[in-house]
C-alpha cells in the first residue's frame, strides 16, 4: 500500500508518543529465554522481526522461514546449531537469500557445528543439524556485522566449554556487542571483554527466575529527533519508555541531534526532545556512524530537509542490510532534487535550496527507508511506496504520526 503525506505541521507544540520495546534487545532476550525458560519478558517489541523471532523459536517445523528478518537469520543460525537432535532448514525472502551468512557459518563450523548450504554457497537457505558443541575457541573478523558476533555470544553459555572469541582487526558496532554482554550480565552469565577477546563462561545450571523489561527502541526514536529538528523552536515531543544509561548504541542520537538544535531531557523513564535553536545553514554536519549505522538514513534526510551539507562515514555495513542503503539513499534523495556522492562506506550530501513536491519514495522492502523520509512531509508533500513495510520494526508508526498532525492518505 502506498500513502501520500501531504505537507503537514505539528498541531500540538507538546506531544507524547509511546514506543514499544527495542527490537535489538527483544530479539536477544527472546533467544536467551528459549535457552533459559525461567526468564520472563515485558515490553517486548511488537515488530514483525520480533514476532518472527518468537514464532521461529517456538516452531517445531523442520523448515523455518524468517522472511526479511536479518537479525533472526543470524541469531537462529547459532541457536539451531546447539539444539541437539534437531534438524532445521532456515530460509527467508529473495533478498535474504542475497545477504551473506558465510562468516557466521564458518565460525560455528569452527566450534563443531553441522551446517550445509541448500542453494548458493555462503548464503541462505541453510540446513542445520543441531548437536553438542565442545570446542570453544573461535576467531572472527571484527569489522563485519556485530550480529554475527552477538549470535555466537548468545549461545555461548550453553556450550559445554563456553566461548573464547578473538576479534581480528578494528571492531564494528561495539555498542551492539556490549548490549549483548550487558544482557548476559543481567541474567547472570559470566563474561569478559578484554582487548579483542571476548570470553563467556558455560552455565550448565538453571538461572534464577526473573523478569526483564525491554527498553523502548532508540532507532524508532530517531524519526522523532528528525521531526523536532525540522519544526519551529519550542516544539517538544515526549517519548516513553527510555533510560539515560541505555544499552542501545542508537541512544547516541542525543549527542548527534544537538547539532540540529534538539536538546534532550530525561525524566521518569521518558525522554523529551525540545527544539531550542535553528541550525546554521552554512554548517557541514560530519559524523562517524561506525557505532550506530542504523540512524544514517534518518540523519541524511534531516540534513537534506534542512538544506545543510553532511559527510557521514563508518557506513560499510549498510550495503548488506534489507537493501543497499547507501545506493537507496542516493537514488531517493536525488529524485527529490538533492546531490549525493557515496563510496562503499560513506555518504556526502551537498546543501540543497529546494525539495521537489509529490515525489514517490521507493522503500526497497526496507522499513527504515519509509520512516526516515516521512519527516520530509513537514517541508513538502511526498508519496511513500509500500508504506506498511514499517511493520518490520514499528507497526504503529503512521498512526503515531497522525496523532502529531501529519496528514496521511492511503
Amino acid at each position: 500500500m502506498d500513502i501520500t503525506l501531504h505537507q503537514s505541521k505539528i498541531e500540538n507544540r507538546k506531544s507524547e508518543i509511546t514506543i514499544t520495546g527495542s527490537k535489538s534487545e527483544s530479539n536477544r532476550l527472546l533467544l536467551l529465554q528459549a535457552l533459559y525458560p525461567e526468564l520472563k519478558l515485558e515490553n517486548v517489541s511488537n515488530s514483525d522481526d520480533s514476532n518472527l523471532m518468537a514464532k521461529a523459536l517456538s516452531s517445531m517445523s523442520d523448515v523455518v522461514d524468517i522472511h526479511h528478518a536479518g537479525t533472526a537469520m543470524r541469531f537462529l543460525t547459532a541457536y539451531f546449531s546447539v539444539q541437539e537432535g534437531r534438524e532445521v532448514t532456515l530460509t527467508g525472502s529473495k533478498r535474504m537469500k542475497e545477504r551473506p551468512i558465510e562468516i557466521l557459518v564458518e565460525a560455528l563450523r569452527e566450534l563443531g557445528a553441522d551446517i550445509a548450504y541448500v542453494e548458493n554457497e555462503g548464503y541462505p537457505p541453510i540446513k542445520i543439524k543441531g548437536k553438542k558443541l565442545t570446542k570453544h575457541k573461535v576467531s572472527l573478523k571484527a569489522n563485519v556485522s556485530s550480529q554475527y558476533i552477538s549470535a555466537l555470544l548468545l549461545i555461548a553459555s550453553r556450550l559445554e566449554n563456553g566461548i573464547e572469541l578473538h576479534l581480528e582487526g578494528d571492531i564494528t558496532s561495539i555498542p551492539y556487542i556490549k548490549m549483548t554482554l550487558s544482557l548476559l550480565d543481567e541474567i547472570g552469565v559470566e563474561n569478559a571483554f578484554v582487548g579483542n577477546t571476548i570470553t563467556v563462561k558455560p552455565n550448565v545450571q538453571e538461572l534464577k527466575p526473573q523478569t526483564l523489561t525491554v527498553e523502548s527502541d532508540w532507532s524508532s526514536a530517531s524519526y522523532y529527533f528528525s521531526i523536532v529538528a525540522l519544526c519551529d523552536v519550542g516544539t517538544e515531543i515526549t517519548l516513553s519508555s527510555y533510560k539515560e544509561n541505555s544499552l542501545q548504541g542508537d541512544s547516541s542520537l542525543v549527542d548527534f541531534y544537538k547539532h540540529f538544535g534538539v536538546e534532550t531531557a530525561f525524566s521518569d523513564n521518558s525522554v523529551t526532545l525540545v527544539k531550542t535553536a535553528d541550525i546554521n545553514r552554512q554548517s557541514i554536519i560530519e559524523f562517524d556512524l561506525t557505532k550506530s549505522p542504523d540512524i544514517a538514513q534518518t540523519i541524511a534526510v534531516t540534513c537534506f530537509a534542512l538544506g545543510v551539507a553532511c559527510n557521514l562515514t563508518g557506513l560499510h555495513t549498510l550495503k548488506i542490510k534489507e537493501t543497499d542503503r547507501l545506493v537507496a539513499l542516493k537514488t531517493e534523495i536525488e529524485k527529490l532534487g538533492g546531490a549525493v556522492e557515496i563510496t562503499d562506506k560513506s555518504l556526502h550530501l551537498s546543501p540543497s535550496t529546494q525539495i521537489k513536491e509529490m515525489v514517490s519514495i521507493a522503500t526497497y522492502n526496507d522499513h527504515r527507508m519509509a520512516m526516515a523520509f516521512a519527516p520530509l512531509a513537514l517541508k513538502t508533500a511526498i508519496i511513500v511506496e509500500d508504506a506498511m513495510v514499517v511493520s518490520k520494526s514499528y507497526p504503529t508508526f503512521w498512526d503515531d504520526l497522525q496523532t502529531l498532525g501529519f496528514q496521511i492518505k492511503k
